[in-house]
C-alpha cells in the first residue's frame, strides 16, 4: 500500500534553469547516482510501496556485518559526486522516513552526509541518529551540532538545507527548514575541511556494533541554487468573494380560507375530532355529538330548540283552553244538580 502523506515541499515537474541536479528516483532505477556502495542490491532498492512524492523512492536495508568498503561501521549508500568548491552556496531538498521498527540504539547511525574528498574522519556535515534523537553536525567530529530534534517514527521528515561551503568559520554557514519551518535559523561554521571538497552520501552508515537490522526510506533528492527550487511559496489563498445579502422574507398572515358551502342534498362532512378530545363547555354536555345544540348558550331571538317557541307558547295556549273549558263544564254540572 502507498504511503502518500500530505506533502509540503513540492518540486515542479519541470525543473527551472536553476537545479542543478536531481536525484529523485523518478528513473525507477539509481542512474541519477555516480556510484552506489552497497555489498548486494536488496540493499539499495528503488521502490514503489512507499514514497514521499511522485512513484519512487529509495530503500535502504543494512545488516550487521555489511562493509563494501572495507572501512569502519556498516553502510549501504549511494553517493553523488557534488564537488561543492569553496565558496559555493547550494540548497538541497529531500525527504526521510524511519519505519516503526527501526532500532532504537545509543550509538551513531548516519542517514544523510556530505563526506570530505580526503580520506578517513567524521565529515564535515552529516545528519545522524542517537537512540531516539535526530541532529545535524557541523565541522567534523568536534564541530557544532546546530540542530536537534526527536526522532518520530512512520512520517516523512521534509529537509531544505542551505549550505555555504568554506573552511572558515566566518564565511561558511548552515540554514534548515524542517517540514516547512525554519529550523535552524543561518549559523556560521565551517562546513569544508581545507583543501578538500566534498560529495553526497544518502543511506544508512552505522556503527557496526548495531545488530538488528535497520531500514531507512529516501526520496526527492533535489539540487538547486535559490531556496524555491527546492521549496517553492506555498500558493496563494483563495480569493474572497463578497457575498451579496440575500433579503429575509416578511412572513405574510395566513388567513384561514372560508369553509365551504355544502350543495344542497349533500350531507356536511362529518368531524374528525373525537368526542372524548372536545373541551366541556361549562353547563353544556361532554357528550355532544358535532351539530347538537348547546343547551347552556343563550338563544337568539327566533331561535329554536326541539321545535322551536312558537310550538311551545301553542302548546300553553292549548292547554289553558281546555282547562278553562272544563271548569266551565263543571259550573254548568253544579247548577243542575241543585
Amino acid at each position: 500500500m502507498k504511503h502518500f502523506l500530505p506533502i509540503a515541499l513540492l518540486v515542479p515537474a519541470v525543473a527551472s534553469a536553476s537545479v542543478v541536479w536531481k536525484g529523485d528516483f523518478e528513473t525507477g532505477n539509481l542512474s541519477q547516482w555516480t556510484r552506489t556502495q552497497s555489498v548486494s542490491s536488496d540493499r539499495l532498492q528503488v521502490v514503489s510501496d512507499v514514497v514521499r512524492e511522485g512513484s519512487y523512492a529509495l530503500k535502504t536495508t543494512v545488516r550487521q556485518g555489511d562493509d563494501p568498503i572495507n572501512a569502519s561501521g556498516n553502510r549501504n549508500e549511494v553517493v553523488y559526486m557534488t564537488d561543492e568548491a569553496s565558496g559555493s552556496e547550494y540548497f538541497y531538498k529531500w525527504s526521510t522516513l524511519f519505519p516503526e521498527d527501526y532500532p532504537s540504539i545509543d550509538t551513531w547511525q548516519l542517514f544523510a552526509q556530505w563526506h570530505q574528498g580526503g580520506c578517513c574522519g567524521s565529515p564535515p556535515l552529516e545528519f545522524y541518529v542517537v537512540g531516539e534523537e535526530m541532529f545535524l553536525r557541523v565541522g567534523g567530529v568536534n564541530g557544532k551540532v546546530v540542530w536537534q530534534s526527536p526522532l518520530v517514527r512512520g512520517h516523512w521528515n521534509d529537509f531544505v538545507l542551505h549550505v555555504k561551503w568554506s573552511s572558515d568559520p566566518s564565511v561558511g554557514f548552515v540554514e534548515m527548514y524542517k517540514d516547512g519551518e525554519l529550523v535552524v535559523p543561518k549559523t556560521m561554521a565551517p562546513t569544508q575541511f581545507s583543501g578538500d571538497r566534498n560529495y553526497l552520501k544518502l543511506g544508512l552508515y552505522r556503527n557496526d556494533t548495531v545488530s538488528p537490522v535497520g531500514v531507512v526510506y529516501h526520496d526527492g533528492f533535489t539540487m538547486g541554487t535559490t531556496l524555491e527550487d527546492v521549496m517553492p511559496p506555498p500558493p496563494p489563498p483563495p480569493p474572497v468573494v463578497e457575498s451579496t445579502p440575500v433579503p429575509v422574507p416578511i412572513p405574510v398572515a395566513q388567513v384561514p380560507a372560508p369553509a365551504p358551502t355544502p350543495t344542497s342534498g349533500t350531507p356536511p362532512p362529518a368531524s374528525t375530532e373525537s368526542p372524548q378530545a372536545r373541551t366541556p363547555v361549562p353547563g353544556g354536555s361532554q357528550s355532544q355529538q358535532p351539530g347538537d345544540l348547546d343547551y347552556s348558550q343563550a338563544q337568539g331571538c327566533g331561535a329554536s330548540a326541539s321545535g322551536g317557541m312558537p310550538v311551545v307558547t301553542a302548546a300553553g295556549l292549548l292547554a289553558l283552553a281546555l282547562y278553562t273549558r272544563r271548569r266551565h263544564a263543571l259550573a254548568r254540572s253544579r247548577a243542575r244538580n241543585r
